[in-house]
């Protein structure tokens, strides 16, 4: 979009795309939901769907060169990922 071309102009683009950075943060909350109510399996597969969506954005934007083909999703450090 016209926005993020200036952004990048200006090296104000954030590291990874909104799309996805939203997305990753709604897998942390329902991560640290299903730590406290392990038996929520509702919300598990919410997880379960939640991070399927990620893993298919992240393929199209390394197919798209906005991440770089080194680049991976781990649960585990995805809040590192997000806490800027």
């Amino acid at each position: 979009t016209k926005i993020t071309k200036v952004l990048r102009e200006e090296n104000k683009a954030p590291s990874i795309p909104e799309d996805l950075e939203n997305l990753i943060e709604k897998a942390i909350r329902l991560n640290k939901h299903l730590k406290v109510h392990k038996k929520d399996f509702h919300n598990r597969r919410a997880l379960q769907l939640t991070e399927s969506k990620i893993r298919r954005l992240v393929r199209y934007y390394k197919r798209e060169n906005v991440l770089p083909e080194t680049w991976v999703y781990d649960r585990d450090k995805a809040e590192m990922l997000i806490s800027k």
